[in-house]
């Protein structure tokens, strides 16, 4: 299961509401767009240090994923389509998506414009 932002922000302050969607996951991945994401949000925070150490103490559990060649045909893609529907999501969010198609996992966020993408399956807590 890829983890969006918020979900990693869910997780790493301890939200217990979604320990669930993490029992369900057989492999836990966060996308590098995310880590970037995430380290902008704590770069603002006034527990910055908090944060820091917390995701460094966890992020050795995640696969990191990479953005690839092959991931920016899936992007290319999604975009297309998602832009002639007239339903496009976040740029970042796109590069998500991406990922979670190219490798075939679902996406653990709160964020209901991944719904807008055929075939991607998200996971709410």
């Amino acid at each position: 299961m890829i983890v969006d932002t918020n979900a990693l922000s869910a997780i790493l302050d301890g939200e217990p509401a979604i320990a669930p969607a993490l029992k369900r996951a057989s492999l836990l991945a966060i996308p590098v767009v995310t880590l970037g994401e995430y380290r902008f949000g704590i770069s603002q925070s006034k527990r910055r240090s908090e944060h820091e150490t917390s995701l460094q103490r966890n992020l050795q559990l995640y696969r990191i994923l990479d953005i690839t060649d092959e991931t920016s045909e899936h992007y290319a893609q999604l975009r297309l389509i998602l832009k002639q529907a007239g339903t496009p999501i976040p740029s970042n969010d796109l590069w998500i998506a991406a990922l979670c198609r190219q490798h075939d996992f679902p996406v653990l966020s709160k964020d209901r414009h991944f719904d807008r993408v055929k075939g991607l399956r998200r996971v709410e807590w």
